[in-house]
């Protein structure tokens, strides 16, 4: 460990904490807040349901393609010089994307966002690791834990007020203030850390065949249903499985590169090797998964309650906040769950609430599902929730050397976040594809002529059921309306149950996972004394 980090006792670093965890909430609120404004963003800007995903995914994965390099930047050049870089750029793409007047620029803006994040992340829990130490580091990182579980809790809340009352503009001009306030306390309080003691080489190629291959090939799920899987509307090759075969090959030439770097002693983006420990490899498994369910639950959600079920943004933000709610007020009695049945105990139960809570929505949703209803639904998948994502990153680094517990922690942050950008994609996918389905299903059922059945589908999908409240309030459309509301209804419970489905393989993967270490060094010394 490279001497700069040694910092000796700071009466400011209770000042500097505060920052540093008010700077984090803000980029998990962030995706929390636009959650609930999405719908009407779709209709002020005309978003398509392809510019409505990529506005979601290019966030999640900007943020994962660049939290490896950022986080060796931040060892190299200044963890404090990164995260105050990173806080200016997030500001700057904020007042953009709250400006945003078309799909591209909300897009583009959100792009950056993700830059401003993937600096801001990693350097955070380094700097909180140096300047903290003993019973105090136990106590910052709690405080940086819960601030980010309230900062999530009131996020949906904050964006539907925004929405119903001021413009959804100002769920992304609200991370203004915070910032300066951010900056503000790192410049003061935070000292500079760093750690070269690996070097201060880059794998730059590492760097950028990885968001390269991750890009592709998220780029060919969501673009799917626009240029077709396999041809076009005119019979043409699409581009889909062109581009996805090309993402695929530069993430294997990746691995293999990686691999061959690591075997000749050369400076390495990942080590892959951490894979082949048993409780990082299906600890992440697992942990991709729960990203993935959760994202994916969180874009379509708002759609079903503000297109199809009438609620406000601000009615969306009280229900979603139940979820957020359920993990937060979990996060205070999971040590004593830990403690009693071990962090993988934990996690299984976790991931069992998940799938329960995500197979009842899709169970119990309809036009006249209560809303109290879908409020104890959504606590019960927050409970889970915090009681995985809590401790899988536990599990993920119980097995890992310390000497690599910094590169570890960077690779699971890197694996959340692709499941994130993979839960919009894919089940975003499949939310657009059996949207047009059922439409074109339920209006041919009730009779609407075949010109304008083709058009209402269209514009159904195209939109995500935007138009569906304006479809509903026109006599002349109005059957048509209620026509694509079922439909939507229809979609999600297919979405929200294909979700139940993967989160129950999350919690198969849990099952490969070796006993918690302590378990198992109780059980050799209790095999040790038999054999005495």
């Amino acid at each position: 460990m490279s001497d700069e980090n040694i910092i000796s006792a700071d009466p400011r670093r209770w000042w500097a904490l505060a920052g540093i965890a008010l700077g984090v909430s803000v980029v998990i609120m962030d995706a929390t807040v636009v959650n609930v404004s999405l719908p009407t963003i779709i209709r002020d800007l005309g978003l398509t349901s392809t510019e409505a995903e990529w506005m979601n995914a290019v966030y999640s994965l900007v943020f994962a393609a660049l939290l490896l390099i950022s986080g060796r930047v931040g060892d190299i050049w200044g963890r404090r010089r990164l995260l105050v870089v990173g806080v200016v750029v997030f500001m700057i793409a904020s007042l953009a994307a709250g400006a945003a007047s078309s799909p591209e620029a909300i897009i583009a803006a959100r792009l950056l966002q993700g830059i401003g994040a993937a600096a801001m992340l990693p350097s955070t829990l380094s700097l909180l690791n140096a300047m903290f130490h003993g019973r105090e580091r136990a106590i910052a990182f709690a405080v940086w834990g819960s601030t980010i579980g309230g900062m999530a809790a009131v996020g949906p809340l904050v964006g539907g007020w925004l929405t119903t009352y001021a413009t959804w503009s100002w769920a992304f001009w609200m991370n203004i203030p915070v910032g300066l306030v951010v900056l503000a306390l790192v410049l003061w309080a935070v000292p500079e850390s760093r750690d070269t003691s690996h070097g201060t080489r880059l794998d730059g190629i590492g760097a950028v065949m990885s968001a390269v291959g991750l890009g592709a090939i998220v780029f060919a799920l969501i673009e799917g249903a626009n240029y077709g899987w396999l041809t076009t509307d005119s019979g043409a090759l699409s581009p889909v499985p062109v581009v996805g075969a090309f993402g695929v090959l530069v993430t294997v030439a990746f691995v293999v590169m990686q691999r061959r770097r690591k075997a000749a002693g050369r400076v390495v983006l990942v080590d892959l090797s951490l894979f082949g420990l048993p409780t990082f490899r299906y600890g992440a498994i697992a942990a991709l998964v729960v990203a993935l369910g959760e994202f994916g639950l969180l874009f379509t959600l708002p759609l079903l309650l503000q297109n199809a079920l009438g609620y406000t943004a601000l009615g969306t933000g009280w229900l979603i906040v139940a979820l957020a709610a359920g993990t937060f007020v979990i996060s205070g009695a999971s040590p004593r769950f830990v403690a009693q049945f071990g962090p993988r105990a934990v996690v299984r139960a976790g991931l069992a609430l998940e799938a329960i809570a995500v197979a009842g929505i899709a169970i119990t949703v309809s036009s006249t599902v209560p809303g109290w209803l879908i409020a104890v639904l959504l606590f019960v998948y927050g409970t889970g929730v915090g009681l995985a994502t809590a401790q899988l990153t536990s599990v993920i680094l119980a097995d890992v050397p310390v000497e690599e517990s910094g590169q570890a922690s960077g690779l699971q942050s890197t694996v959340r976040q692709l499941g994130s950008s993979l839960g919009v994609a894919v089940l975003g996918t499949l939310l657009i594809v059996s949207l047009g389905a059922f439409t074109s299903r339920n209006l041919d059922d009730a009779g609407v002529p075949a010109a304008q059945a083709e058009q209402v589908t269209t514009a159904v999908r195209d939109s995500l059921g935007a138009v569906i409240p304006a479809l509903e309030a026109d006599s002349a459309t109005s059957a048509a309306g209620q026509a694509a509301a079922d439909a939507l209804i229809s979609a999600t419970r297919l979405t929200t149950g294909v979700a139940a489905v993967v989160i129950v393989g999350g919690l198969a993967a849990t099952l490969a996972l070796p006993p918690d270490r302590r378990r198992r060094e109780s059980d050799e010394a209790g095999a040790a004394t038999a054999s005495e």
